[in-house]
């Protein structure tokens, strides 16, 4: 893995500890799986499908990703499995004993340190980042900032999930100026958490980390298939859920929120009718044998009722919010995977937009992963053909996949390599990150 990255697997574990003692849930619970069809589900969760709307007119500037940096090898063992659950529990017993010494020392905050510069506040980054052996390289000149401390902090960045720019600056100071108490404390809660998870888990499943902001394919204990998501904002948080995806939707009807329609969409409208028609929406009244289409230049839009009268539905096509795939799971919360239309967010490092729901990027990896588990007659090429064909058509899964929505601030690959991400919706409880300190 990462040189100079802490080990924690350098020392022998104090204790004994037995896997059964970790298993704080019980096993998951069974029950019918049904599939569902794209106007029964409209109908049931019409109102709650909050997913963040964007409109694909005024986004394309938006977030745009920052300069591709050389990616840090990834471990391919999942971040949820029973492999995960040693390698955290010796890291909490290594940061103990950094606590012991101590701890690490202050990092000064100032004028942001790069390559090159010279200051005293790099011997205090220096002395950071050997406490967690992220810096191994004896100093030359403590005050430059060299090429050793550059990709040491570089490291660091990266599996604390901030942008991996070497650059010391305010939210790298923030973090590295956590207390080694406080990251005690997150990998201890991140322990119970996976292991009231790693019971549940079956040989093919999805994995979602909330805020880790990230989804796994796995299959017999190997990720096949990584790619960061975009999950829900602070007042709209996505939710923990233990389910199992039992379909997926090619081109999806999108049945536009009330609170979206209403904020969002109708102040538009009303200086624009035609702006329905451009973003591909129909007003709708009725359902099934009695649904009608409205000619939106009829209607009186300032009507203060006008939220009860009608709905929208947003057609298939690339400008749908819901993007051309859905990937659905039975929850009580009318939660989902989905693509989007505006791709540039996910180059972002923070990645909380959506109201909800969760963006995955590559999706047609993750649906063609889904569909050539469930049937060899799917491919890549199928996959991507349904998609093209701007059809909708939703396909039961014949054998529905686990999937696992959970939040997880720290965990700890098996080479020994420590994460921490910021606790974006505050269930850490006392615990604070970078993200609250700034």
């Amino acid at each position: 893995m990462w040189g100079g990255v802490i080990n924690v697997f350098t020392k022998p574990i104090r204790f004994r500890f037995s896997l059964q003692a970790l298993f704080v849930c019980g096993l998951l619970a069974g029950g019918a799986l049904s599939s569902e069809t794209a106007h029964a589900e409209a109908t049931a969760n019409y109102g709650q499908d909050q997913t963040h709307w964007v409109d694909p007119w005024q986004a394309q500037g938006e977030g745009a990703a920052t300069d591709a940096l050389p990616p840090m090898p990834r471990s391919t063992v999942p971040v949820l499995s029973e492999r995960a659950l040693l390698p955290i529990t010796h890291a909490i017993e290594k940061y103990r004993e950094i606590a012991n010494r101590g701890g690490w020392g202050y990092v000064a905050s100032g004028e942001r340190l790069e390559l090159g510069v010279r200051d005293p506040r790099v011997a205090q980054v220096r002395a950071r980042l050997a406490a967690t052996n992220d810096l191994t390289v004896p100093a030359q000149d403590a005050e430059l900032y060299d090429a050793n401390v550059y990709e040491a902090v570089r490291r660091y960045q990266m599996r604390n999930g901030l942008e991996p720019d070497g650059i010391v600056g305010r939210r790298t100071i923030a973090a590295m100026n956590v207390r080694v108490q406080t990251r005690i404390r997150q990998l201890e809660l991140n322990l119970r958490r996976l292991s009231a998870t790693v019971p549940k888990l079956e040989g093919r499943y999805v994995f979602v980390n909330i805020a880790g902001q990230e989804v796994e394919a796995v299959n017999n204990g190997e990720v096949e298939f990584r790619e960061p998501v975009i999950v829900g904002k602070q007042d709209r948080q996505t939710p923990e859920i233990t389910s199992h995806v039992t379909s997926v939707t090619f081109n999806p009807y999108w049945y536009v929120p009330k609170s979206i329609a209403m904020a969002d969409m109708l102040p538009k409208i009303r200086a624009n009718p035609d702006y329905l028609r451009r973003q591909g929406i129909r007003v709708l009244q009725g359902w099934d044998a009695n649904i009608r289409e409205l000619n939106p230049q009829q209607i009186d839009w300032s009507n203060p009722r006008i939220n009860e009268a009608y709905y929208f539905r947003q057609d298939p096509g690339p400008g749908n919010s819901l993007g051309s795939l859905k990937i659905n799971f039975p929850n009580g919360q009318a939660i989902f995977l989905h693509d989007t239309p505006t791709k540039t967010l996910f180059g972002r490092q923070e990645r909380n937009f959506s109201s909800g729901c969760v963006r995955v990027q590559n999706v047609r990896g993750l649906v063609t992963w889904l569909m050539q588990g469930d049937s060899a007659e799917w491919d890549e090429t199928r996959v991507a053909r349904s998609v093209d064909s701007r059809q909708y058509r939703n396909v039961s899964l014949t054998m529905p996949v686990p999937i696992y929505l959970v939040y997880l601030t720290a965990w700890v690959t098996p080479e020994g390599v420590v994460n921490f991400r910021d606790d974006v919706y505050d269930r850490d409880g006392s615990v604070n990150t970078s993200a609250l300190e700034n």
